[in-house]
Order: structure tokens, then C-alpha cells, then sequence
């Protein structure tokens, strides 16, 4: 039965002794081929499918890479986009616009007529008459701008005796100063208590006395060292110096030992 079917089959089984005569006719009309081309030409042919084939699927790898960048780069746009929205929607809630409906405005309807004026606002042109009524107007001597001086000044000379008035009524500041005194008496037996009693029989107006003690000098003697506060105006070292040198049975000298102003 295969036999038969064989037989019967349109199958080329002796072709490559075609092949070989045909390429044996070509070498002897141009001469052998050589083998480097025909191994060439073997191998683009055998490798001509797979080439392209290799091509193919680095090209769809490479497309595939691409899209999955392209995906990334759009999801990143759409999560940008609702966090906008999100943050869109909480500023108009947050709005005054928002919470107060907004005014409504009036319709007007184009075939409402609109009177305007026919005249525009000029400035009102003198006639001659009228300037002469208006110089008549004007008082060329000033009287009232003479009542007006008048009536300033008397205010104004008003104002500067109320303010001197309230400054003289005001007391000013009085200028003191405090004073420590060396009284020195002429030797060891004289009686300290009678001249500190005899310092401050001293009365003045703008003096007052304050707080003594004896300082040692040597040999027995001692020194009234005493305070005072005076006003400037009303009192003086000189008429210090004068009034405790008249007690001469007990005062040999007066020194300042301070003086400060208060």
C-alpha cells in the first residue's frame, strides 16, 4: 500500500543530482566559486530568518520597556491630580466667598434705553457784566482779613498768659546740696557738747542740720565732723564759714570735707 502510494506521490527525491549538475555546468562556464563567498552566502541565507527574528524581539522589549515608564509617568500624573482636587475643594470650602452666596446682579436688557446727557459738563463761561459784579464783590482794603489778624493775635496773646500763669503757680525744682563739716576746736580740753550745741544754734533759712560724730586728730584733740543739706539759692559755704567762726571761744577753724549736689 505505501508502495503504491508512492508511486502514484509527485515527490523529487533525486534533486540534488540536479544540483550538483547544474552547479557543476556554472563552474566549468565561469569557473569554481570560491568557498569563503559560498560559505557566506550559506550563512545570510540560514541566518537571514533568525536575524530578523532577533530583531523583532528586542524592538517589542524595548516597546514594553517604554510602556511601563509611560504607566509610571501617568500614575504619578493622576495621583498629582486628585491631591490638586483635594486641596482645591478644601480652599473653597475654607472661603468667605464660598460660605456667603454670592451678590446677585442685575439683569439689564440690551433694549433698555440709557438717557445720557446731551450735554457735557463745561465750566460756565463769564460774560463781561458778571466779572464786573464779582470785582465789585472784593474788598480791595481787607477788613476781614484785619478782624481775622485781630481776633488770632488776642487768642494767641490769650494762650501765652494762661501758660504763664500755670508755669509761675507750678514749683520749680529747687537745687540742694548735702555738706560735711570739720569743725576743729583750739585744744583737748575744749567742751565738744557746748560746740556742737553752739554749731547748731546756726538757724537758716534753706539750712538744715544733720547727723555729727568726733574724729581723732592727734594728742588727745578731737574734730566735730557734721552734716548738712542746704538749699543754693539761700545758702552758702561762706555764710557757713562765717556764722560757725563767730563762736571763737570754741571754733578754731571750719573746712569742708564734702560737698555733693543733691
Amino acid at each position: 500500500m505505501a508502495t503504491s502510494f508512492l508511486v502514484h506521490e509527485k515527490i523529487w527525491f533525486d534533486k540534488f543530482k540536479y544540483d550538483d549538475a547544474e552547479r557543476k555546468f556554472y563552474e566549468q562556464m565561469n569557473g569554481p566559486m570560491p568557498v569563503s563567498s559560498r560559505q557566506s552566502a550559506n550563512t545570510s541565507s540560514s541566518s537571514g530568518p533568525s536575524g530578523d527574528h532577533s530583531e523583532l524581539v528586542t524592538r517589542i522589549s524595548n516597546l514594553e520597556v517604554e510602556n511601563q515608564s509611560l504607566r509610571s509617568v501617568i500614575r504619578d500624573l493622576q495621583l498629582t491630580i486628585s491631591k490638586l482636587e483635594i486641596r482645591l475643594c478644601t480652599l473653597e470650602k475654607c472661603s468667605p466667598s464660598h460660605r456667603s452666596p454670592a451678590p446677585q446682579t442685575q439683569h439689564v436688557s440690551p433694549m433698555q434705553k440709557v438717557e445720557l446727557p446731551t450735554t457735557s459738563p463745561a465750566k460756565k463761561v463769564a460774560t463781561p457784566a458778571e466779572d464786573d459784579e464779582e470785582d465789585d464783590d472784593i474788598d480791595l482794603f481787607g477788613s476781614d482779613d484785619e478782624e481775622e489778624d485781630k481776633e488770632a493775635a488776642r487768642l494767641r496773646e490769650e494762650r501765652l498768659r494762661q501758660y504763664a500763669e500755670k508755669k509761675a503757680k507750678k514749683p520749680g525744682l529747687i537745687a540742694k546740696s548735702s555738706i560735711l563739716l570739720d569743725v576743729k576746736p583750739w585744744d583737748d580740753e575744749t567742751d565738744m557738747a557746748k560746740l556742737e550745741e553752739c554749731v547748731r544754734s546756726i538757724q537758716l533759712d534753706g539750712l538744715v542740720w544733720g547727723g555729727s560724730k568726733l574724729v581723732p586728730v592727734g594728742y588727745g584733740i578731737r574734730k566735730l565732723q557734721i552734716q548738712c543739706v542746704v538749699e543754693d539759692d539761700k545758702v552758702g559755704t561762706d555764710i557757713l564759714e562765717e556764722e560757725i567762726t563767730k563762736f571763737e571761744d570754741y571754733v578754731q577753724s571750719v573746712d569742708i570735707a564734702a560737698f555733693n549736689k543733691i
